[in-house]
């Protein structure tokens, strides 16, 4: 499990976040990648496309390589501070809170890294 705490706000530590995530579905690991705070945005269409970062894959690349093997997950709470439903979203994302966050997390061999 990965959870994306930062957007363009922190965009090493954003991008870093699905580099690892993109990285880890190639290497055949059952990913979730959970989009927490300014990371939410992601999730909408056409904000992967805007976020930039020199020498780094492209961030629609990498949430494409994370959608077509493994999970990608809004905070329910932080897509509800954003006015975000999953009408808004891309497709495959979805939202989900705590408990379902909880029940993935305690998953037996789960290891989580936040950025």
């Amino acid at each position: 499990m990965i959870k994306a705490t930062a957007g363009d706000d922190a965009p090493e530590r954003c991008n870093q976040a699905f580099t690892v995530a993109a990285a880890a579905v190639a290497g055949g690991a059952d990913v979730s990648l959970w989009l927490t705070g300014e990371a939410s945005w992601f999730a909408v269409p056409g904000r992967a496309e805007q976020f930039t970062l020199p020498h780094a894959v492209p961030m629609r690349e990498l949430l494409d390589a994370v959608l077509a093997a493994g999970r990608v997950t809004v905070c329910s709470q932080c897509a509800a501070r954003r006015e975000l439903t999953e009408a808004d979203l891309i497709a495959g994302a979805r939202i989900a809170g705590a408990p379902t966050f909880v029940e993935e997390i305690t998953g037996e061999g789960v290891q989580a890294l936040v950025y």
